[in-house]
């Protein structure tokens, strides 16, 4: 099937013989099914390869984002059976169940569902792409509306004034709150288990104060997974007690437990993630892997804690870092195609250094990440330098810093020297050592990635030089530096042309031409839907998920000539912005910007919040 489909889009002139090479040697390296393969490399568009299949099958096609799907019929195949075989229960008409399939002449898929439901199934052919965002859709939107109800019955009956005053054993219609609450949650989670303990939801702890805690803590676990949330932050204060969840980079309160519940829950995470729990002076750092497990499908969740002491207890910071969630393939993080091409070309190199630059929470991890994923093969020796290792990469050595007994970035870096590696990757550059080494790494053979923290890429020069590095080391160790930010995307259930379109002078002020800004139309996301109902995806906010800005500076002779003279970061960005024949200026991270405003991905507000001019 996989050769027919190739031979038909060449056939029908959609694809050149290259690229379905291409494809299928990205299909070898990563797996996957061809068609969204060629879709996700931009050879095909999703309609055609639906098209195409739709003939090879004699099945009807149908588009999942045009498409009304009935909410009842969703709920007749569980999530995890639909994401396993690929379908989506559409309609049911009496007996027979419409159901969208990936791969329609899957019979395991068919017989399984028959035997399910007891319904006659009739067939049609989506494409994976549309249906991985139809059961985003529909199936979140079921969890959401349990988990949202919830989290407010929690609060309204555990803030309730029946229960202020009321301390530990006493407070029964605490306990019995978390106890529906597990009830509801039966059918969606069963069990949460650390590495070496078990916690099972469904029978309470034995002492009567702790169950209340531990049954909350681990609602505030799922639920950031749920919400989407990176970070959950847990935050005392001298007479409340707070829980927000960082959601596409922005707080939003979650809840607020009684101030008397600090303690027990701040102890309740630190022995979850081997703290010490009566070291209260000092901050700590620590972690909490779980398993999840819903439906008979297991999830690992990995949590890296941190406690600082702050006034009135300890605030807690938990980072959420999903394995689903890590993106490895480029060309979804938000290059532009001259960047991506410049990117890629110079991580392909035998030697020299890429830099990626930005704040905390900029998505470096995942920038470099992806680029070791689309080095990583049987024939390359990768070895990583990191604090902390954040996801588990099979095929590449990860060591994981370790300050207290000597074991830093300098002294590992030292030791793969030693190790015949490739590709080196350093977590972060953050001090002269460590630098020096990278240089020399790079200069003599090595492929070195790491990150720095620059506002912007052509400033990384000056803070490499600061750090004490000499100018002709920077100009020949680096190919490229890449500075980027990550922007909130617009929720594509939403989003509409904006009500108010902005003034043509505001558009030229924040960077767009006079030919760009007289044509544009600026859209927004309304955060409700035709019937004026708050959007299910976004949740009312009109954003939905992230997307990079990239500002990706290609080391040419004019920028080495530059560096070697000692040229301030303005002479380097202006000499990087410049257009040459056949070579176009760096794209600049709010040029990046206002290129997916353009584009309709997000808003002018969002890229004036992260960029300057």
């Amino acid at each position: 099937m996989t050769a027919k489909l190739g031979e038909v889009l060449i056939k029908e002139n959609l694809i050149t013989p290259q690229q379905l090479k291409e494809a299928l040697d990205h299909q070898r390296a990563n797996g996957g099914r061809l068609g969204s393969i060629l879709v996700n490399l931009g050879f095909v568009n999703d309609e055609s390869v639906t098209a195409i299949l739709s003939r090879q099958y004699g099945v009807p096609a149908v588009n999942l984002d045009l498409f009304e799907i009935d909410p009842n019929a969703v709920k007749i195949i569980p999530e995890e059976t639909a994401r396993k075989y690929m379908v989506l229960p559409l309609a049911r008409n009496g007996s027979t169940l419409t159901l969208a399939m990936v791969d329609p002449a899957n019979v395991f898929a068919i017989d399984d569902i028959k035997f399910m439901t007891g319904l006659s199934v009739e067939q049609v052919v989506v494409s994976e792409i549309g249906l991985g965002r139809a059961m985003d859709r529909y199936y979140a939107q079921e969890r959401g509306l349990v988990l949202a109800e919830q989290m407010n019955q929690f609060n309204e009956q555990y803030n309730s004034p029946a229960n202020a005053g009321v301390t530990g054993a006493q407070n029964t219609s605490l306990a019995d709150a978390l106890n529906e609450f597990q009830d509801d949650q039966a059918s969606e989670l069963d069990v949460i288990e650390q590495v070496e303990d078990e916690i099972d939801l469904d029978s309470g702890a034995k002492d009567a104060n702790e169950a209340p805690v531990v049954k909350l803590v681990n609602l505030i676990l799922v639920n950031s997974l749920e919400y989407g949330a990176s970070d959950i932050h847990i935050e005392p204060y001298e007479k409340e007690f707070r829980i927000r969840f960082r959601i596409d980079g922005i707080l939003k309160e979650i809840m607020r437990p009684p101030i008397k519940m600090r303690d027990a829950l701040t102890s309740r995470i630190k022995i979850m993630s081997k703290l010490d729990i009566a070291e209260k002076r000092l901050p700590q750092d620590g972690r909490i892997k779980i398993k999840l497990r819903r439906e008979g499908r297991s999830r690992d969740l990995d949590f890296r804690v941190s406690t600082l002491p702050t006034l009135w207890g300890e605030k807690i910071v938990l980072r959420l870092l999903d394995k689903e969630k890590l993106m490895l393939d480029m060309t979804k993080l938000g290059f532009e195609a001259q960047s991506l091409e410049r990117f890629k070309r110079q991580i392909a190199k035998p030697y020299g250094m890429v830099l990626v630059t930005g704040p905390t929470g900029s998505g470096k991890t995942n920038t470099l990440y992806s680029a070791l994923a689309s080095l990583n093969t049987p024939d390359t020796n990768i070895m990583t330098a990191e604090d902390p290792v954040e996801f588990n990469l099979t095929g590449i050595n990860q060591v994981q810093m370790k300050e207290q007994i000597g074991l830093n970035f300098a002294a590992t870096l030292r030791s793969f020297l030693r190790q015949d590696p490739n590709i080196i990757l350093v977590g972060e550059i953050r001090d002269f050592e460590t630098a020096e080494i990278a240089v020399k790494a790079a200069l003599t053979g090595h492929l070195v990635l790491s990150t720095l923290h620059t506002n912007d890429a052509p400033s990384t020069v000056s803070r490499l030089m600061n750090m004490g590095i000499e100018p002709f080391l920077v100009a020949t160790s680096v190919n490229l530096i890449q500075a980027q930010r990550l922007i909130r995307r617009m929720c594509s259930e939403c989003k509409a042309p904006a009500r108010v379109q902005p003034p043509l002078q505001t558009l030229l002020e924040v960077g767009f031409t006079p030919e760009e800004a007289a044509g544009m139309t600026v859209y927004e996301g309304a955060g409700r839907d035709a019937s004026g109902r708050e959007c299910p995806k976004c949740k009312g906010s009109g954003y939905k998920g992230r997307v990079g800005l990239m500002e990706v500076m290609e080391m040419t002779d004019d920028l080495r000539e530059l560096i070697l003279i000692g040229a301030s970061a303005l002479e380097i960005k202006k000499k990087a912005t410049e257009d040459k024949p056949g070579y176009p200026g760096m794209l600049t991270l709010r040029r990046s910007g206002l290129i997916k405003v353009m584009q309709g991905m997000t808003t002018i507000e969002e890229v004036v919040r992260e960029t300057v001019l």
